[in-house]
């Protein structure tokens, strides 16, 4: 190799090192804009649905719903009916009687199948 031939390596290599650490930050700082406009577009999406929920609040049927949902309110005159999912009772009310012992949990049996097999 001759001495111009080196020289041109050291110089081509100089550059190349001087140019990476500024090619790198350039590549993450692309890589951190898109990331922000990706968050800022997932805001102005809730933005968006937060503002739509604001509006549906200023119809009057609608808080009238939530308040028969929410707080169980009904108009003057109207009855108030509230189921309660009870299976005990249930059973109790067709003339059944509900199991005295529950089943075990699946860890027991699987406890218990261990021991079988010692």
């Amino acid at each position: 190799m001759s001495g111009r031939t080196a020289v041109v390596a050291l110089v081509l290599s100089a550059l190349a090192l001087s140019y990476a650490y500024p090619v790198r930050t350039y590549l993450e700082q692309r890589a951190e804009i898109n990331a922000l406009r990706d968050s800022q577009s997932d805001q102005a999406d809730r933005i968006a649905a937060l503002e739509a929920e604001r509006a549906k609040w200023n119809d009057p049927e609608y808080v009238k719903a939530q308040a028969r949902d929410r707080l169980l309110l009904v108009e003057p005159g109207e009855g108030l009916i509230i189921i309660i999912d009870d299976p005990e009772g249930a059973a109790a009310d067709a003339g059944e009687t509900p199991d005295a012992e529950p089943a075990d949990p699946w860890y027991d049996d699987l406890w218990d199948d261990f021991e079988e097999s010692e």
